[in-house]
């Protein structure tokens, strides 16, 4: 390799993944703790919920790679992807606490209140998806002009995936119970249980959109591109060609998006655990703290040794063994359930779920850091054999299946949701009932099959069949090594030259 070579300092490494951390926090702000909110805090109807939101990601799916195409089009003295990470992080704070400034959806309510309820829910959604985007999408794609050397890539990729996943896990485990205890301690001035519960969620939301949004915000300020790259202006439709041209880059766009209800975990996990070992109401964080622990702790482990797995084996061998590990461990959950559907809060059953949440944290995990360096990689490969690099256009598919993934996953758990009637008022009456000493998991045993299936059947159909694609996948890690090496020769010339 060339001595010349361009790479990020310790500060702007840090930088960037403070605000990963930060992207992260909104982003399950938005994915656990609003989909929550809408279902079992101002019930909105699961169904309702449900297309709106798959609109929404079906939309921003495609919103993706044009934004991917502004970012690859931009010319500044900041660069392409800085701009956006300057500014977009205030935006997306207020429309995220907006989200959650809502009516309460009742029976009670005329059809025009509530049709308020579901517009309002549905708009601001889509405007957070939307704003989101201007930032994600610049988040992901400055990681290949930061660096050329590809061990550094891959550390920052699989750094980067250990802090984000951080910053998720401080939401995704406290986010809920949070809330519901702030709005406990607001219910004797409130009035209203379920007013209270609003105000919490509120009030917890616009404190971890706040942190969030100001850990964002280091990225736009402190990071600096360094890759330089030939410029070619290029419209989304030219764009989309090369997307799909792209042979590594369109293999894992087909698996990605069949490997869809994963996202199921994010949306569903937090409700049943809420209800299902919490009775709603009552406390259920040391299980979170157990059963969160499981997954994320196999998360960070398998971010953390992917890496040094990457220089002894081809990347496409670890992305499938790890899919299918973590398919297995999927389709352990729901048979664990029918085995002891009254007891998985017994000692015995926690530790067997400790260990397949564990080795499916551990799958996911894999496969976040290895789609993130496959994508970079991928860029490479269409530099080398057109000479131009797609930073924005590329790193938009990854957000691009993340968010078409998450508008299959709600459309399925809409559908399952209201196949048992876990939906609008119906929740309203079991939040009730629960308060009132009822048991979810006996008298509303169809309510936890149905989340435990969503957890778990779904999520495990998808990353068998994601195998698939990733067969014949169109370049070795050898092809890619050449292919960089000769990059870097050809940028330095050019550099002298």
């Amino acid at each position: 390799m060339p001595d010349a070579v361009r790479t990020y300092t310790p500060k702007e490494r840090n930088m960037y993944l403070l605000g990963m951390a930060g992207q992260n926090m909104i982003y399950n702000i938005i994915g656990t703790g609003l989909y929550f909110y809408f279902q079992s805090v101002i019930f909105i109807p699961a169904i309702a919920i449900s297309i709106f939101m798959a609109v929404a990601r079906v939309w921003d799916a495609i919103n993706d790679p044009m934004m991917g195409t502004i970012v690859d089009k931009t010319n500044s003295k900041y660069g392409k992807c800085r701009p956006y990470l300057m500014v977009i992080p205030p935006i997306i704070f207020v429309i995220t606490v907006a989200a959650f400034c809502n009516g309460i959806y009742s029976d009670s309510n005329s059809a025009a209140e509530n049709a308020l309820i579901v517009g309002w829910a549905a708009v601001s959604y889509i405007l957070w998806g939307m704003s989101y985007t201007v930032g994600d999408i610049p988040l992901w794609g400055i990681t290949s002009r930061m660096t050329e050397v590809e061990k550094d890539r891959a550390s920052i990729l699989s750094l980067a995936r250990i802090a984000g996943g951080i910053g998720a896990g401080v939401v995704l485990l406290s986010i809920t119970p949070l809330s519901q205890n702030v709005g406990k301690m607001l219910e004797s001035t409130v009035g209203s249980t379920a007013k209270s519960q609003q105000y919490g969620f509120i009030i917890v939301a616009a404190v971890f959109a706040f942190i969030g949004c100001g850990l964002f915000q280091l990225t736009g300020i402190f990071v600096r591109e360094r890759v330089p790259s030939q410029e070619k202006n290029l419209g989304f439709a030219e764009n989309f060609k090369i997307m799909w041209g792209n042979v590594p880059f369109r293999k894992q766009l087909i698996s990605g998006v069949i490997r869809a209800p994963i996202q199921m975990l994010l949306s569903v996990a937090m409700t049943l655990v809420s209800y299902y070992y919490g009775n709603y109401f009552g406390n259920y964080i040391i299980y979170i703290v157990i059963l969160g622990g499981a997954i994320f702790g196999g998360q960070f482990a398998a971010m953390a040794v992917v890496p040094k797995l990457m220089e002894k084996y081809e990347k496409t061998k670890l992305y499938s063994v790890s899919t299918i590990i973590s398919a297995v461990a999927f389709a352990l959950i729901y048979p664990i359930y029918k085995i002891a559907p009254q007891d998985l809060d017994k000692p015995l059953w926690i530790a067997v779920l400790f260990v397949v949440f564990a080795i499916a944290g551990a799958g996911m995990g894999a496969l976040n850091v290895l789609q993130s360096v496959m994508i970079a990689d991928a860029v490479d490969y269409e530099e080398y054999h057109k000479g131009f690099r797609p930073d924005g256009v590329f790193f938009s598919g990854q957000s691009f299946i993340t968010k078409l993934s998450a508008g299959i996953s709600s459309i399925i758990q809409g559908i399952g949701y209201s196949i048992v009637g876990f939906s609008g008022n119906n929740v309203n009456i079991c939040n009730e009932a629960l308060r009132n000493g009822a048991s979810f998991k006996s008298d509303f045993a169809p309510y936890a099959a149905m989340m435990f299936l969503l957890c778990s059947i779904p999520p495990a159909i998808g990353l068998f069949l994601s195998v698939i694609p990733i067969k014949n996948y169109g370049m070795t890690d050898s092809e890619h090594k050449m292919m960089l090496d000769k990059l870097i020769e050809k940028r330095n010339n050019a550099q002298e030259n």
